[in-house]
């Protein structure tokens, strides 16, 4: 027997995907968004200054890296007619949103340049921050990197601010806005 008899005692035949899923290609872009939108996430919106004057975008691909240096990253679509002013920036902010900024989400989500109706301040590095998040990191371009047909933008945390308190944040799945409701 020896040692290939254990290996092929050890592996176990594939399981069947839960009977409660339906199969797809993951190369069928609907269904694979789809089934991404089925992981709820935190909605922000990236401010920057541009030539042009401010320019804001909503993501909610944000995530941590790394706390020494301080790191996160966003992702932005190449076909976005706001991708190169973000991947080319030396300076953004990211805004985490609270419930209460939806209507900011869908303005940011639709159009970028249009600042008006919006309580803003320039930051310390010099893009837009603004008023009412829940925290807002102001970013240092650290690295941009191809990612299919996105950038993974990565920035370098230079000043950072926070509420105080409790406050629920904007969140979106499944194509939806909400917010969290703890159990219990």
């Amino acid at each position: 027997m020896g040692i290939s008899g254990q290996i092929i005692a050890a592996v176990s035949p594939q399981a069947p995907m839960d009977r409660d899923m339906t199969p797809f290609t993951p190369t069928d872009g609907q269904a694979l968004r789809n089934a991404f939108g089925r992981f709820g996430t935190g909605v922000t919106v990236i401010t920057t200054q541009t030539a042009q004057g401010p320019l804001g975008m909503t993501a909610n691909s944000f995530s941590s890296v790394s706390l020494a240096p301080p790191l996160v990253l966003w992702s932005a679509a190449l076909q976005s007619k706001r991708h190169d002013a973000f991947a080319q920036a030396d300076q953004y902010c990211i805004h985490i949103l609270a419930a209460s900024q939806q209507a900011l989400a869908s303005h940011f989500a639709g159009q970028g340049h249009d600042f008006s109706g919006f309580d803003w301040t320039v930051g310390p590095q010099g893009a837009p921050q603004l008023a009412g998040c829940l925290a807002a990191f102001h970013c240092t371009r650290f690295a941009v990197h191809p990612a299919g047909d996105h950038s993974i933008i990565v920035g370098e945390i230079t000043d950072a601010a926070a509420c105080d308190g409790q406050g629920a944040g904007l969140l979106f799945d499944q194509g939806r806005f909400g917010s969290f409701a703890p159990q219990g």
